[in-house]
């Protein structure tokens, strides 16, 4: 049997690449700090036209990147589907450190930063953005609190059985909550007709952020395993990934057909073939990253460790494009150029190099990938 030795030390190995990590996290934390002094204004180049910009990209898109958590959970424990279960501890935490994350750019995104807590008082329930702020903060809860019977293996250990005992609860609490805001997300979008590109915009597109996110899970999981391999030195499990991205392949399969009928239902094909930046952008978000990785699961190629890997960068990297698409280059024409400043740039880098060092003290420290007994993880990055 696998398992990871119990070991009560606090680990973490300082490698030249985790410098750079440290440095990028170092200066976004200051820089947090002069745009919590400063204000908005001096800091980005967001205004009237654009009150989102690259800060709202961790809240929409850091929340899509982290859905390999509900979907790994609604397979293994409604589904029963009990083969991806190695797989569900590396989601988790991924899952975990996005949501926090999240709620961080959030607060960094909004102008009077200090009142961050007023959702929480005063209900807006009428409004999308108050559902997505709860059901965001509710779901970080949510994860936090499973993550504490992973944690109590370590510290704490009399509350663990405890934290066994709620584990169903938070279950179920962790596969409604994500869709309810994945399609939020989404939804906010339904108030810009006449803004958003057409290739973009419908009523629908809180159901393709939700469908989108779902197909991701698998992706985001094997991104996440393939690092675990590199950084490692684990297994590659090629047969389980493909068969978990295979079951996003579906749903993905789905999507294309229901967005294809969408856009013949508003008209919206003669947009496609615009000599537009919109147009660019749409054509790389839907045919490298949708229908070149479908090409991809659905051919032996599809089955190999460099095939899979392709496939999931390929769909996060769409994902993680789709929006981009929605909140900047949709809206371009509509708000007119916007770029990030470089303190914006910074900031955004410095919070991924964060999400990527916590990713990594938890992996090394928690009981989240097996080893054989007594042997020890060799670190490579």
């Amino acid at each position: 049997m696998n398992v990871k030795i119990q070991d009560t030390r606090w680990t973490f190995q300082i490698t030249p690449f985790r410098m750079i990590l440290l440095g990028l996290a170092g200066i976004a934390m200051v820089l947090i700090i002069y745009r919590f002094i400063v204000g908005l204004g001096v800091t980005t180049n967001m205004n009237d036209n654009w009150p989102w910009a690259l800060w709202k990209l961790p809240a929409l898109a850091w929340v899509a990147l982290t859905a390999g958590g509900y979907t790994t959970a609604l397979l293994v424990y409604v589904l029963n589907v009990k083969k991806f279960k190695p797989l569900v501890r590396g989601a988790m935490v991924v899952s975990l450190l996005g949501y926090i994350f999240s709620l961080v750019s959030l607060a960094v995104d909004i102008g009077l930063w200090y009142q961050f807590w007023t959702p929480y008082i005063f209900w807006g329930p009428s409004s999308i953005l108050f559902d997505v702020f709860w059901c965001i903060s509710l779901y970080a809860t949510v994860q936090i609190l499973k993550f504490g019977e992973v944690a109590t293996e370590k510290i704490g250990k009399p509350l663990n059985r405890y934290f066994i005992k709620i584990a169903p609860v938070l279950v179920v609490a962790g596969i409604v909550l994500p869709t309810l805001h994945q399609s939020a997300l989404g939804a906010l979008y339904v108030m810009t007709p006449g803004k958003l590109y057409p290739l973009w915009w419908t009523e629908y597109i809180g159901l393709f952020f939700l469908m989108s996110s779902f197909f991701l899970g698998p992706a985001m999981v094997i991104v996440e395993n393939y690092v675990r391999h590199k950084v490692y030195n684990r297994p590659f499990h090629a047969d389980l990934l493909h068969s978990f991205a295979r079951i996003g392949a579906f749903v993905m399969v789905i999507y294309l057909a229901l967005k294809a009928y969408d856009m013949t239902r508003l008209d919206a094909w003669q947009y496609l073939f615009a000599s537009t930046l919109e147009t660019t952008f749409f054509l790389i978000e839907y045919g490298l990253c949708v229908i070149v990785p479908l090409i991809i699961i659905f051919t032996p190629w599809g089955k190999t460790k460099a095939g899979l890997l392709t496939f999931g960068i390929l769909v996060t990297f769409g994902i993680f494009l789709s929006r981009v698409n929605v909140i900047i280059i949709g809206m371009i024409n509509h708000a007119g150029f916007y770029f990030p400043t470089l303190i914006e740039w910074l900031v955004f880098l410095g919070m991924m190099a964060l999400w990527v060092l916590a990713y990594f003290f938890i992996v090394e420290n928690f009981n989240i990938i097996d080893y054989p007994e007594k042997e020890k993880p060799r670190i490579v990055v």
